[in-house]
């Protein structure tokens, strides 16, 4: 008996059986310096049986990056992104693949286990939703882009009456819907807390990004308001709504006051928007983290940030120095809410707040408001700086939410 079962065992060697290669989806946190970024890999093949691999950084909002796969077998791996200078290479021991992700000569560990790392994030809503959602489209003629969006209706929405409804703009870089960063979806949060409270959104993929079209490789803030606008255009075309407003954030606050300042807004809201010119706000921000991190609290001079970014090249940074918002704020007759925390280190609220202050137009309906202790996000923090976010639980102040609401509320009777 013991023959014969060590002659079948050879003849499986011969047909060619092998272990089967690791496969599936695999995640670690990668750490740099105080910074902790989810990495997921996912390990399949195609119809060929030719292996492939598709690497996330959710933190970071990139998805389904494609990478070359230079080796994998049933107890290692080695692949690579050329374009980004990266490789991970790694080794299976027992259920974890211990390797080293390699970016530009910078070596780091990170190991990594099957099935994804999820953040918990308490104020984001699952579905189903006690309301109404429905998938659009709208377009940009000019651009010859598609913006794919969600219009979400309030609880209990009658077609008969009007409500309020609210553009939800993203800060810079391109973002989904969402505006999903660090696994926090902030635009998601805010769409859902406003439809509990009689409040209508529509919250859209930037341009090439996500579902929606259109080249974005060289878009300034300029051609993301004619984005926004174009989605104002269609939410007035639906006559569904009362007052039309949009909602910024960042970068986004600019746009919604270029809409402000053309007459498309009912009212805006500016959520860590700058209210000094581009240069100025760049140059406290880039101080203002160094500070932080233990160094000079001048580290670089207007002058020295406007030569760097000539330097780069870029169009939309080339836009933005330049960008002087208190035209745009000061055209804005309709009513505005500007909100700030006062630990951000990527808008400083005692520059913008002040600049926004000190531009806008007398109402007794403008709101501006700083949040003790809040950062760039609307978080509680202790230092602002940007590795808080992702360690952070809370996705936005629900006093934050609750005030927009209620001001919404209050315009819109």
């Amino acid at each position: 008996m013991r023959k014969a079962l060590f002659v079948f065992a050879l003849l499986l060697i011969g047909t060619g059986l092998r272990a089967q290669k690791i496969s599936g989806t695999w995640s670690g946190m990668l750490e740099i310096g105080p910074q902790k970024l989810i990495t997921v890999f996912h390990l399949s093949q195609d119809d060929k049986g030719n292996d492939e691999c598709k690497l996330d950084s959710p933190d970071q909002g990139a998805k389904g990056i494609a990478a070359t796969v230079n080796h994998l077998s049933e107890d290692s791996i080695n692949v690579s992104v050329p374009t980004i200078g990266m490789t991970y290479a790694g080794k299976l021991l027992g259920n974890t693949i211990k390797g080293t992700f390699t970016q530009n000569g910078i070596k780091l560990p990170l190991d990594l286990k099957a099935g994804e790392i999820k953040r918990n994030r308490p104020q984001t809503p699952v579905a189903p939703y006690p309301y109404k959602t429905e998938e659009v489209k709208f377009v940009n003629e000019k651009a010859n882009a598609t913006l794919a969006g969600t219009l979400s209706y309030p609880i209990g929405y009658d077609e008969s009456k009007k409500v309020p409804v609210v553009l939800l703009v993203t800060g810079s870089g391109r973002q989904n819907r969402d505006e999903e960063l660090f696994d926090h979806k902030p635009f998601l949060v805010i769409a859902d807390h406003f439809a509990k409270h009689g409040i209508a959104t529509l919250r859209y993929d930037d341009r090439g990004f996500g579902e929606s079209t259109g080249d974005a490789s060289n878009a300034t803030t300029l051609d993301n308001a004619e984005d926004a606008m174009a989605g104002v255009e269609f939410l007035r075309r639906q006559g569904k709504f009362s007052n039309i407003g949009v909602l910024g954030h960042s970068e986004g606050a600019s746009v919604a006051f270029m809409l402000g300042a053309k007459d498309m807004a009912d009212f805006v809201i500016s959520l860590a928007g700058i209210g000094v010119k581009g240069d100025t706000a760049l140059t406290a921000q880039v101080n203002r983290m160094a500070e932080l991190m233990g160094q000079s609290a001048h580290i670089t001079s207007v002058e020295q940030y406007r030569v760097n970014a000539e330097l780069m090249g870029n169009k939309w940074l080339s836009f933005f120095v330049d960008y002087e918002p208190c035209a745009d704020i000061s055209a804005t007759k309709c009513p505005v809410m500007a909100l700030n925390g006062s630990n951000d280190v990527q808008v400083i609220s005692s520059l913008n707040l002040s600049g926004i202050r000190r531009c806008l137009p007398y109402t007794e309906m403008n709101v501006v408001k700083e949040y003790p202790g809040l950062n760039h996000l609307f978080q509680p923090c202790t230092t602002g700086l940007i590795d808080e976010y992702a360690n952070t639980e809370e996705t936005i102040s629900p006093m934050v939410l609750k005030d927009m609401a209620e001001w919404i509320e209050k315009i819109a009777k």
